[in-house]
């Protein structure tokens, strides 16, 4: 293997054999990010996007790992733009064997109805966004539940955390020799640019009690650093997890708070954006306006804003099977 530490364009060396390279969604940077873990046994923590495909491989190239060379694929949930490249990815680097919690493995080796949802949300979208998720060769998948552990060769290994929330088939991972912990999107959104954290509460699985949970499993696990997909490594971490929750809990007061007026959604989505962009520090010149736009789009009011209501509205039910239980009796 190739191990020149010589900067390359869209590679970020980060210490310990820990490479994030910047897979550039939709073309532009600063928005996905993989993670190479270059040990005897080389892993890639996420993959982006079917579109991103060409461009992890030739970074992983750069880097010194040839199609025979990568061990192990890990995404950290099913979301296109983490995993949506997973089938072209595991074609290029047939040796690989592909981790993911067990509520997603069954989309990986057939994605057609996690496509289907997606072309529901997304449309036109989609295709400029994310493309199309490919098939994995179900022989090469292998699911954890609450646990998991990923040999990284030479005593070194990447434990995985189940951490809902964002995603009922979300972990977080832990590398033994370093601390750090890849996030995901269980942390929300890092805008380099601003040191911004910004929630990710899509429907339908957004639940703020697991969040919440998944957020006090990362402190308790002590991080030395931050991995996030979106996008980038984070040193201060307990304040940054500490941020992270503060967002999650002023974006339900607003929704909730919106829902609680009179107005159509329109409204409430207006209502909701006028209480959080106020938090954000603006983008400073030299940011890319693309890449913002597709953040926006990430983490953007509109979809944040229908996955608390969801969780909302299924809070809202269950009380009423309640109620109508008690009733009853």
């Amino acid at each position: 293997m190739d191990t020149s530490s010589e900067p390359r364009q869209g590679i970020t060396a980060l210490g310990d054999e820990v490479f994030a390279i910047d897979t550039r969604m939709a073309g532009y940077p600063g928005i996905t990010s993989s993670y190479l873990i270059r040990t005897e046994r080389p892993c890639v923590v996420e993959v982006g996007t079917a579109g991103s495909a060409e461009v992890l491989r030739d970074g992983l190239a750069g880097l010194g790992i040839g199609p025979s060379d990568l061990a192990t694929i890990v995404v950290t949930h099913i979301h296109l733009d983490h995993a949506g490249g997973v089938g072209d990815v595991v074609r290029m680097f047939p040796r690989a064997e592909i981790v993911v919690h067990e509520r997603g493995a069954r989309h990986l080796a057939d994605p057609a109805r996690l496509m289907r949802s997606a072309r529901m949300v997304w449309g036109d979208k989609l295709d400029v966004l994310f493309g199309e998720m490919r098939p994995s060769d179900a022989a090469r998948i292998r699911a954890v539940g609450e646990t998991g552990e990923v040999d990284l060769g030479a005593g070194r290994s990447l434990s995985a955390h189940y951490a809902p929330g964002h995603a009922k088939h979300h972990v977080g991972l832990v590398d033994s020799a370093t601390g750090d912990l890849y996030t995901g999107d269980a942390l929300g959104v890092y805008n380099p640019y601003t040191g911004d954290v910004r929630p990710a509460t899509p429907p339908p699985d957004f639940d703020l009690d697991a969040a919440l949970r998944t957020l006090d499993l990362f402190t308790g696990i002590a991080p030395r650093r931050l991995m996030f997909s979106h996008f980038g490594a984070v040193d201060p971490v307990a304040e940054t997890i500490d941020r992270a929750r503060e967002e999650l809990h002023a974006w339900v007061s607003a929704v909730r708070e919106a829902r609680a007026s009179a107005g159509d959604l329109d409204h409430a989505v207006a209502m909701v954006r006028d209480q959080v962009t106020k938090r954000y520090r603006s983008l400073p010149p030299d940011a890319p306006a693309e890449a913002a736009e597709v953040m926006e789009v990430l983490s953007g009011v509109e979809g944040n804003h229908a996955g608390i209501s969801h969780w909302l509205d299924r809070l809202e039910a269950e009380q009423r099977e309640r109620d109508a239980a008690g009733g009853e009796s």
